[in-house]
Order: structure tokens, then C-alpha cells, then sequence
């Protein structure tokens, strides 16, 4: 099994402030939704939390919320306690590839754990202020894929989406 961590991250590491998207960027959210689609998507509380109401669970997607909140409830995804036993549902499942959608303390276990074989990144061209960064992801790491986009009237910021597969 394939397991990818997908995130949009700023120059200056930001992926979040207040529970929030520092930006928004409409092409990005199509380019998560395509990727993500009809796969097992594995996020925090705090992330699943931060996304709207109304797109929660994440359609078509089998969603699972690692949480350490015993009582904790989220309709319509899978509740677990650990990233590994997260992993060991989609394991179970037999799918090619599993997503780590965040936040920051998900993908930060998940790349000190050496878990993660793949990235699927958009690089914001932009320092917005922040209170929650993606992880040093550290070296080992080739880019296979990269699309540049211009900003526009749509998109504040530039963005460019890279994939990165780990080297063995």
C-alpha cells in the first residue's frame, strides 16, 4: 500500500492559521478533491474539524479521523485512536494508496515515523502568517510531476503542484 501525504504549503512551511486555509485557492481544492477521490482519505480531529460542515465527511471517500478522544463522534467516517491503526484499516481494506490529509501534527508523526512514500504538494508562492506548519520532510525525496500556475483573478497566490516519491 501506497501511503501519500497530500498538502498545500507555503513558502514559510504554513498550512493552516486559526483552524483555517491561509488562502484560497479554488484549482488546488479541484486538484485534492481529483487525487483524493474514491480512496481512503486519514486526517486529525483538529483537520477534519476545520473543514466545513456541509463537506463533511468528505464525499466519495471512505474518511477515518485519528483522535485520542475516546467518546469522540464524527457521522459517516471511521473513528480510531492511532495513526498506525488508521493505517491498518486501510491496510485491511486492500487499497493502493491511502492519503494524509493533515494537519501538522498527523503528517509530522507520520514523516518521523518514515511512513510516507509519496507527496502530493502545491507549493504556494506566498509567506502568509500562520499557526500551524508542515513538517521538514528532510532529503531522499524526487520530484516526478510539477504543474506551475499563475495567480489570477481566482487565485491570489501562485502555486505549483509537485509529486515527490520517496528514494529507497
Amino acid at each position: 500500500m501506497i501511503i501519500s501525504a497530500i498538502a498545500a504549503v507555503a513558502e514559510n512551511g504554513v498550512i493552516g492559521k486559526n483552524g483555517q486555509l491561509p488562502w484560497s485557492l479554488p484549482d488546488d481544492m479541484k486538484f485534492f478533491q481529483r487525487t483524493t477521490l474514491n480512496h481512503y482519505v486519514i486526517s486529525g480531529r483538529k483537520n477534519y474539524e476545520s473543514i466545513p460542515l456541509r463537506f463533511r465527511p468528505l464525499r466519495d471517500r471512505t474518511n477515518i479521523v485519528v483522535t485520542r478522544g475516546l467518546a469522540y463522534e464524527a457521522p459517516g467516517a471511521v473513528i480510531c485512536h492511532s495513526l498506525e491503526d488508521a493505517l491498518e484499516i486501510a491496510r485491511k481494506a486492500d487499497v493502493k494508496e491511502v492519503f494524509l490529509i493533515g494537519g501538522g501534527q498527523l503528517y509530522a508523526e507520520a514523516f518521523e515515523g518514515g511512513l510516507v512514500d509519496r507527496i502530493y504538494l502545491t507549493r504556494v508562492h506566498a509567506k502568509p502568517d500562520g499557526d500551524v506548519y508542515f513538517p521538514e520532510i528532510g532529503d531522499g525525496w524526487k520530484e516526478v510531476w510539477s504543474e506551475k500556475h499563475k495567480a489570477d483573478e481566482r487565485h491570489k497566490y501562485a502555486f505549483t503542484f509537485t509529486v515527490l516519491q520517496k528514494q529507497a
